[in-house]
């Protein structure tokens, strides 16, 4: 099930700020950007690079998912490892808010996320 109107509209409001306030200079993004997607319930961090063997083909790296579960009003936290596989980060599967999984993500205490 998709989340709803309404929660998408802050949703986007959150990431949006969020996003903005992560992102490299403006001079390097042609080299190093980060974004978000929204996949149905789930927003999904990542950053933008160009590809190594064709700097002119840009590659998506996705190392943070969070997904929402309505019966239980939470969010399940993922981090991405190297296999490309989602794996739930285990120091704190789950939170109560998208804003606490974007804090968790920020701090990186385990260097899951961004390595």
């Amino acid at each position: 099930m998709a989340l709803n109107l309404e929660n998408t509209v802050d949703i986007i409001e959150l990431m949006e700020n969020y996003i903005e306030s992560i992102r490299p200079a403006a001079d390097i993004r042609d080299k190093l950007d980060i974004n978000y997607s929204i996949d149905k319930q789930s927003v999904i961090i990542y950053e933008i690079r160009p590809a190594f063997s064709n700097p002119s083909q840009k590659i998506e790296s996705p190392y943070a998912k969070a997904t929402y579960i309505k019966k239980e009003d939470s969010w399940k936290v993922y981090w991405m490892r190297s296999n490309l596989k989602w794996y739930p980060y285990d120091p704190k599967p789950k939170v109560k808010s998208l804003k606490k999984f974007l804090e968790l993500v920020q701090k990186d205490e385990y260097g899951c996320f961004k390595g």
